[in-house]
């Protein structure tokens, strides 16, 4: 499987919109949503054991500890500050969502359905609420594009990671 270095042979990239995003709203939102989808591609086609193997220790970083931290991260960005449900307990408030699961399918499914779950949320959240909108993090007014920046980072991040995981397990590389 010879892609010319692409994770996915052109064409077929569930990434490549139809047509270039226009203005700072969808250029945003497609970034966030070419991200998410990224984590999911480099997840495709490992069993259980693979997607828990921890990378170099004494770090707990492993593919499926990416997933569940990511549907943490949304939960508590677009859920608990922008939505303003600060009352709602956090997602894998010990571990990040990084350590606490076993390397089985219950595990795997459990982490990918709460993803996706808490990124549905997210798009629901975002569908409803302008960028300009302020919220309030730490005493501090920020607006609601200064949260969608951090997610494209955060999972730009943890991508990257991602990337590494994936390549230690099967030696798979590409974008």
């Amino acid at each position: 499987m010879n892609f010319d270095g692409m994770w996915l042979p052109a064409g077929e990239d569930p990434r490549e919109p139809a047509s270039p995003p226009r203005g700072e709203v969808d250029t945003l939102l497609d970034y966030l949503e070419a991200y998410r989808t990224t984590l999911r591609l480099k997840c495709d086609g490992l069993d259980p054991e693979e997607l828990a193997r921890r990378s170099v220790p004494p770090s707990t970083l492993s593919l499926l500890g990416l997933v569940r931290h990511m549907a943490r991260v949304e939960h508590h960005w677009f859920h608990r500050v922008i939505a303003g449900n600060l009352d709602e307990p956090r997602l894998h408030p010990h571990d990040h969502g990084f350590e606490e699961f076993a390397a089985d399918q219950a595990s795997v499914d459990d982490a990918f359905s709460s993803l996706a779950y808490q990124v549905e949320r997210s798009r629901k959240v975002l569908a409803t609420t302008s960028l300009d909108t302020l919220i309030t993090v730490h005493d501090e007014q920020i607006e609601v594009r200064d949260v969608v920046v951090h997610m494209i980072e955060e999972y730009a991040r943890h991508c990257g990671h991602a990337d590494l995981l994936r390549e230690c397990i099967d030696g798979r590389t590409g974008q």
